[in-house]
């Protein structure tokens, strides 16, 4: 199967139109369907339905995108690294993270090295953990900045001298806002917003003071808490979650609370094991080795 086609399926699939795409690929319509046709043949499928208006791709096509889309991305990846082994240090670097409020961290090694190595760019993929671990596995993500508890065996990691602290955000006018700190059992029957299954901030809780899960309310699941915050600020609950994520200043009618006793998710940067670096990404390494491992180092020793 050839990348160059790949790219024609993929035109056609974003396009729905094969004059369209033909025309985006400066090629002749019957070049691009022909070259379509025989690839369906080749694999035995039909890749799209065609009809007078547009076309539409078939439930074997939409598994084909999906998986055309990684092969291509992978391929542009490793020619850009090729391509900046000489001279300066450029190219890309890719990293796939949960919200965390440590972002900035990050923000503070790379800002640095693009103004040293302007030919230096960044791609942030923000997702949860499970999504963030199958993207490293396939190489499309150079790092994973991951919060424990996850299973990192099958990479190599950094721990980073950073915690944030679960627990609930809620309006100001609800009830446990009257309390310091939030025990699972002080919900009673509160609409809960949850995590998304793959985010580390659900599994730390789950472990908490043997409380029973199944007593919980929940109401929703979330993977971004910008949507989430706006529902717990309309009244429909409260959301689990991290601190310093939601804006809790004056006047946004938000609190956090956090949970009872204390949850700390600790952060760790992630690779895949025996990884073969871009120029930029093994900058980046070393950058973050010099800016944090040390800090990290002594933090764990006090504990």
């Amino acid at each position: 199967m050839e990348i160059r086609v790949l790219r024609y399926f993929l035109a056609v699939a974003r396009e729905e139109s094969f004059s369209k795409a033909a025309e985006a690929l400066y090629l002749s319509q019957p070049t691009l369907s022909r070259q379509i046709r025989d690839m369906e043949e080749k694999m035995g499928v039909q890749l799209f339905s065609r009809n007078s208006r547009r076309v539409q791709l078939t439930q074997e096509g939409q598994r084909l995108r999906v998986r055309a889309q990684e092969i291509v991305d992978l391929v542009e990846k490793t020619e850009e690294e090729f391509a900046n082994l000489e001279g300066d240090v450029a190219g890309d670097v890719y990293i796939g993270c949960g919200e965390t409020q440590h972002m900035r961290q990050i923000a503070r090694v790379a800002i640095p090295m693009q103004q040293e190595h302007p030919g230096i760019h960044f791609h942030f993929y923000s997702a949860y953990a499970d999504d963030v671990a199958e993207k490293l596995d396939k190489g499309l993500l150079d790092f994973g900045l991951m919060f424990e508890p996850f299973d990192m065996s099958k990479y190599e990691t950094m721990r980073l001298p950073f915690t944030d602290s679960v627990g609930f955000l809620m309006r100001e006018d609800h009830p446990l806002a009257k309390l310091r700190s939030v025990r699972l059992a002080d919900l009673g029957s509160t609409p809960l917003l949850m995590p998304s299954q793959g985010q580390s901030v659900g599994r730390n809780v789950e472990f908490a003071d043997d409380f029973d899960m199944s007593r919980l309310n929940i109401v929703a699941h979330y993977n971004l808490l910008f949507n989430a915050a706006l529902m717990v600020e309309q009244g429909m609950g409260v959301a689990l979650c991290l601190d310093h994520l939601a804006d809790t200043t004056e006047n946004t009618g938000l609190t956090f609370r956090p949970a009872n006793p204390p949850i700390e998710n600790s952060l760790r940067l992630a690779w895949k094991k025996y990884q073969i670096f871009s120029p930029a990404a093994e900058l980046f390494l070393k950058r973050m080795r010099e800016a944090f491992e040390t800090r990290a180092d002594e933090a764990e020793n006090e504990l």
